[in-house]
């Protein structure tokens, strides 16, 4: 997936780059109570699955800024999204929806026609967001992930189809249907 040219202010993809590490750490360590560590990053990266970045323009004078990231692994006919983030200041401006129109893409330039994710039980804003845009719960991974002190809590598995033969960018089926 290239990005495509944008006009100035508007949002840009591009591949994440270990150069990148930085401003991934400092929006993944303000997103999560238990983030990842750069090293996982860096082996995500290393193993050559899909990463993604969003940029906004900065205000006037000064350099574009990472907005929102994702990292997905590719499977046999299925894509699996393991880390989605939009910088705090960003949230709840339809980034996420834009990120995951960029990942809808990544699945059908790949050829990969289910998504798959994990979320925290009481991630119940990204739940919502991922309900939303189409995808379904449907199953349930307990003590899936650490919390504090030897705790643990339960995912939810979500999964979404992706419509091969739609090729409009980042529309999908469940779109609509959750639109209604």
């Amino acid at each position: 997936m290239s990005a495509p040219l944008t006009p100035a202010g508007q949002p840009r993809f591009r591949p994440l780059r270990l150069i990148d590490l930085p401003a991934i750490m400092a929006i993944e360590t303000r997103v999560y109570a238990q983030p990842w560590t750069e090293g996982n990053f860096i082996d995500s990266l290393a193993s050559g699955y899909a990463g993604f970045g969003l940029w906004l323009e900065g205000e006037a004078g000064k350099e574009p800024f990472l907005a929102a990231y994702f990292l997905a692994m590719k499977g046999v006919g299925e894509m699996h999204l393991l880390n989605i983030s939009v910088r705090p200041e960003n949230q709840g401006q339809g980034l996420a929806r834009l990120m995951l129109d960029a990942l809808v893409q990544l699945c059908r330039s790949e050829g990969c026609e289910q998504l798959w994710l994990e979320v925290r039980t009481g991630n119940t804003r990204a739940r919502e967001v991922y309900r939303r845009y189409g995808l379904s719960e449907v199953g349930l991974r307990r003590a899936y992930y650490p919390v504090h002190q030897g705790q643990r809590e339960d995912a939810v598995l979500m999964s979404l189809p992706i419509d091969l033969m739609n090729q409009d960018q980042g529309q999908n089926p469940g779109q609509e249907k959750a639109k209604q």
